[in-house]
């Protein structure tokens, strides 16, 4: 089993095989607990962990698929720019509106943290959560927090408002799509986004400019925030 694990085509092909499944479920029963980034990875981790299969050893392949987050981001864009005009016409609005949503995920969370006692690393590295994990990894190191620690708050981030984020919005009577992907975008970046798009193109667009806008603004917007912690 290790040899065969040592291929970088087993990682490639466990992860797509166990995404394809999940994405099977997905749309056979529709449940957010069924969404197919959460039940793929569970998956993986309960085959590496039967199977005693180090992770650096599956990562040969899961690096191929990694390749391809660059190509899959930027094809986000595409929603976007099939509804430039619309968006163009509010864009200064959208821009302070999703800069004070950047600063309110990350405040919120990272005072609830300090609040609840967590230690100051982990505190600090709650605030870049709701960005990509590139931008994530380096806001965390700029600041003084752990970066692998921030990409997990990012992955945890983004399947959390992309299981629950349409359903709490509907909830909140939340109906206009535009508003739908700001704050899906701006909450739960890339993974949110993509749930956005299900919804529709205008929200699954809105989603990614306010995800685009929201990294922009965060590295700023954390060492704001980060000045005013220090002054607490």
């Amino acid at each position: 089993m290790k040899s065969l694990a040592a291929n970088p085509l087993f990682g490639f092909t466990l992860t797509v095989g166990c995404f394809y499944l999940a994405a099977l479920l997905y749309s056979k029963f529709r449940s957010p607990l069924a969404n197919p980034l959460l039940v793929s990875s569970i998956i993986i981790i309960l085959v590496l962990e039967q199977t005693g299969i180090d992770y650096h050893d599956y990562n040969q392949g899961g690096q191929i698929l990694t390749f391809f987050l660059g190509p899959a981001t930027v094809a986000l864009a595409v929603p976007l720019y099939n509804n430039r005009r619309f968006l163009r016409g509010r864009l200064l609005p959208l821009l302070l509106i999703i800069s004070l949503g950047a600063f309110a995920a990350m405040a919120s969370a990272a005072l609830t943290a300090h609040f609840l006692g967590a230690d100051r690393q982990v505190v600090l590295s709650l605030i870049p959560k709701s960005v990509t994990t590139p931008i994530a990894v380096e806001v965390a190191a700029m600041i003084g927090g752990i970066p692998e620690l921030a990409g997990v708050f990012v992955i945890i981030t983004g399947l959390l408002g992309a299981l629950w984020g349409p359903r709490l919005l509907r909830w909140c009577k939340v109906k206009s799509p535009l508003a739908m992907g700001v704050a899906i975008g701006t909450a739960a970046h890339g993974i949110g986004t993509a749930r956005a798009l299900e919804e529709g193109e205008l929200p699954g667009g809105a989603s990614g400019l306010a995800m685009g806008i929201a990294g922009l603004v965060t590295p700023a917007l954390a060492a704001v925030f980060l000045r005013l912690f220090r002054g607490n």
